[in-house]
């Protein structure tokens, strides 16, 4: 007899057998013992995780010789042919190989004929979403309105690719991803049964690289019986399935920790010496560098890590030596040098320059302390009591000097805000800018003609426009608002015009000349005027 693998071996024959849904078999139980069962099923889930398993003990328990009944007895002829997949009254159909729309016609045709020797007639078509769109619609027909005795069961991985006129026409169950916990239980009980010897961390290996799949986890333990035995040692677990193991993950992570750049270059090479896959390594780190996340902010962290408890319990004592902060800015930094390997032709360079990167990282001050800094400053600095290197006051520091400053002559006091005037005024027109940038270019060449403790005399060089655009109402209250900012008081800002430059030397006037008569046109003063022009003697030789 050939040898049969354990996935085979130990492929679920009852309901309470199926691991990891619950949720199903019992809604699928209660269906039967009530006879409230729908004529079509579309099971979806990821692989190997029981969906045809779960179709083929609902085809056993609805034609076994009991039945239909939750719990079929898989003795009968019915449960023992259609376990072995030879029932005639259970048709398991590929939707890869058969999904054109002659299949679908063939299936219809069949549908007609009453079940063999059970009570129903179940069709099983697997990776349905492969039919094509004609397929689907000769079936719409069928499945809603089917003969009576007549079953369907359909089941993919890919429920997004069936049509919703297919959807509207089932009960829909969701398989979900198997824990790890459970896996790893199944597991140790297939391992009992067949005298394998493997550990507890050996078995979480491979359910972990088994990612939710319990058909997958049992094809990994026949592959390592087959490499090492019926005693299977950790180490050659690690080499068949290139995992990281947990103790080379946490001894990695201490060195990042401690900003160990030599230390992790050394662990590399031994990676490397050993054959192991650069992105498949450095995703283990950034998974643990998670562990550690969610070890530090959730309050059962074996609920959302799915690791042993010894190793849980060694992730917490290394997540307590290290700041939150920094375990976030190592998991992005690590998860950017991640993207970086999967298209670089030189991963180890790419590696370990991520990994001294990593070791360089700076927690950054939090934006809100930042923040509040930035408040505090500009608060002293609009009260006038801006703190100097040393940390004392300004007022506090000149405090000494005030003896000498009294013996002084008294000078003008200057407005509140500090600064000469010109510099004051250059602050009323930044402010300005702030509110509206037109008229701060206006202002911009201005300065202060004359100042009392309530007005202000502003001069615009520019031209009468300028003058009348500053002296709008509008405009003179931003004007004045900024004032008051930044001189501390109320003021009443007028504007005077004052030319389009600085002031020039005035020349001296030319003799006073009798006016010609050709000077005395209208049009000839017209254009003088305009033209700011002189008349000249066209004729050079009169004097």
């Amino acid at each position: 007899m050939s040898y049969q693998v354990l996935a085979r071996k130990w492929r679920p024959q009852v309901f309470e057998d199926v691991v990891g849904q619950g949720h199903i078999t019992r809604t699928l139980q209660n269906a039967i013992a009530t006879n409230r069962l729908a004529h079509a099923f579309l099971f979806s889930g990821p692989r190997g995780v029981g969906k045809t398993t779960t179709a083929r003990i609902l085809a056993k328990a609805l034609n076994c010789k009991n039945g239909p009944t939750p719990n079929p007895c898989g003795k009968c002829d019915s449960c023992l042919e259609t376990a072995a997949g030879m029932s005639v009254d259970v048709i398991e159909i590929d939707g890869a190989s058969n999904r054109g729309i002659e299949h679908i016609r063939e299936l219809r045709e069949t549908v007609k004929y009453a079940p063999v020797g059970g009570k129903y007639k179940i069709y099983v078509i697997d990776e349905v979403h492969m039919l094509t769109n004609e397929a689907f619609n000769a079936l719409l027909k069928t499945l809603e309105e089917p003969p009576p005795n007549v079953l369907f069961i359909f089941a993919t991985t890919e429920p997004q690719k069936v049509p919703p006129t297919i959807h509207s026409r089932c009960q829909r169950y969701g398989f979900k991803r198997i824990g790890l916990q459970e896996i790893a239980a199944k597991l140790r009980d297939i391992a009992n049964k067949e005298g394998i010897t493997v550990s507890d961390q050996g078995l979480a290996l491979i359910a972990r690289a088994a990612e939710g799949s319990m058909r997958d986890s049992q094809s990994l333990l026949d592959q390592a019986v087959s490499y090492c035995g019926l005693q299977i040692d950790d180490a050659s677990l690690q080499s068949i399935l290139g995992a990281v193991a947990q103790d080379a993950l946490l001894r990695f992570t201490d060195e990042l920790l401690r900003s160990d750049a030599a230390g992790l270059m050394v662990q590399v090479d031994e990676l490397l010496e050993r054959g192991q896959d650069m992105r498949q390594f450095l995703g283990g780190v950034a998974e643990h560098l998670r562990n550690l996340i969610v070890s530090k902010i959730a309050k059962e962290p074996s609920q959302i890590v799915e690791l042993p408890s010894a190793d849980l319990a060694r992730i917490a004592e290394q997540a307590s030596a290290v700041d939150l902060d920094r375990l976030v800015l190592l998991f992005d930094s690590l998860s950017r040098t991640l993207d970086s390997l999967r298209w670089s032709p030189h991963q180890r360079f790419t590696l370990e320059i991520g990994l001294i990167k990593a070791c360089s990282l700076v927690p950054l001050a939090p934006l809100g302390e930042v923040l509040d800094r930035v408040k505090t400053m500009e608060a002293r600095l609009s009260g006038g009591d801006a703190l100097l290197p040393s940390g004392q006051a300004l007022s506090d520091r000149a405090a000494p000097h005030a003896q000498q400053s009294r013996a002084r002559p008294a000078s003008p006091p200057a407005p509140a805000g500090g600064g000469s005037v010109s510099d004051r005024w250059e602050r009323v027109v930044a402010v300005v800018k702030r509110k509206k940038p037109g008229l701060a270019m206006m202002l911009a060449s201005s300065r202060v003609i004359e100042q009392s403790e309530a007005r202000m005399q502003i001069g615009i060089q520019g031209t009468q426009f300028q003058l009348e655009q500053a002296e709008e109402k509008a405009n003179r209250q931003i004007v004045e608002q900024a004032a008051a900012e930044v001189f501390g008081q109320t003021l009443t800002v007028s504007f005077q015009l004052q030319g389009t430059g600085s002031a020039a030397p005035p020349k001296p006037a030319p003799p006073a000349k009798k006016a010609e008569p050709r000077e005395q046109d209208p049009l000839v003063q017209d254009a003088l005027s305009i033209f700011n022009g002189e008349m000249i003697d066209p004729d050079p030789n009169r004097k």
